[in-house]
């Protein structure tokens, strides 16, 4: 059977998000939060969120469960860099089974939180043949092959309260927001490489064909989110900021004796997560 969330569900989830924060002393209505989503190995990350409110997604009206290894699956909610944010402590993947409805209802719900801007972050195979293990790269746009082939979370009838039936792509990922990364980096003399998302379902790893293929159309990165979310959140007015780590680079060759591995993503992602956490706190601090 067809799921389709309608704002009753957003808002239920929106408000008892809303009421868990109060009790602890954060007004998320006299707040604009910003929205952050943390990939794979980059849960640290939110351990630098003072005054946290930490909420398990199965907790949270309509929430998925993560069951993703290195995903915690929390909602935390807190500051960082003097700025109230919502993050998600590793996000929901169409792998596990979820529709894509599903696994972008936390989008909405943070729309109805006065979310106006949305940090992403992930990691991703890097294709780009100048990337290395460990690059950051900001996300200028995007290859949405899952969208392509059907699964596409506007799909259904369009919620006219988030946004409207075609939303324009164009400016997915606004100039602003790339400044204000570029910028940062620069500052922190942290290396950002820009380029194209491939947003590929998982969950298994590209083939060496594949990964040549992706390259010839002109990804510089692939992975296994990101994209949805950022749709929704476009559709609801949000602006979004896209950042990968490149936590492995794409195998192109049929017989190399190397293999990606999940274990490998999830360590390269700790290794970084000092220095993406230093660029995140800048970044915020401009926004």
């Amino acid at each position: 059977m067809t799921l389709h969330f309608g704002l009753e569900e957003y808002d239920r989830a929106a408000d008892f998000v809303r009421a868990r924060t109060e009790q602890q002393g954060i007004s998320l209505s006299e707040r604009r939060p910003i929205g952050l989503i943390l990939g794979s190995g980059l849960n640290p990350l939110a351990e630098a969120i003072e005054e946290a409110v930490a909420i398990p997604f199965e907790e949270i009206p309509h929430f998925s469960t993560s069951t993703a290894p290195g995903h915690e699956g929390r909602l935390i909610v807190g500051q960082l860099a003097g700025k109230t944010v919502a993050a998600m402590q590793g996000r929901i993947h169409l792998y596990e089974g979820y529709s894509a409805e599903e696994i972008t209802f936390p989008i909405r719900v943070m729309q109805r939180l006065g979310v106006e801007t949305l940090i992403l972050t992930n990691a991703a195979g890097g294709l780009n043949s100048s990337f290395r293990a460990g690059d950051f790269m900001l996300i200028e746009d995007h290859l949405n092959f899952v969208g392509m082939a059907g699964h596409n979370p506007l799909m259904g009838p369009n919620m006219d309260a988030f946004g409207t039936r075609f939303p324009s792509m164009t400016h997915a990922y606004p100039r602003f927001l790339r400044k204000a990364a570029l910028e940062s980096a620069r500052e922190l003399e942290v290396t950002l490489r820009q380029g194209v998302y491939a947003f590929l379902a998982g969950p298994n790893f590209e083939t060496p064909a594949e990964v040549r293929y992706l390259r010839q159309v002109g990804a510089d990165a692939v992975g296994m989110s990101t994209v949805p979310e950022a749709l929704v959140a476009v559709h609801a007015g949000m602006k979004v900021l896209g950042i990968s780590t490149i936590t492995n680079v794409a195998i192109d060759q049929l017989d190399a004796e190397s293999e990606t591995s999940h274990e490998e993503v999830l360590e390269t992602g700790r290794i970084v997560v000092p220095q993406l956490t230093a660029l995140l706190m800048a970044i915020l601090e401009r926004i």
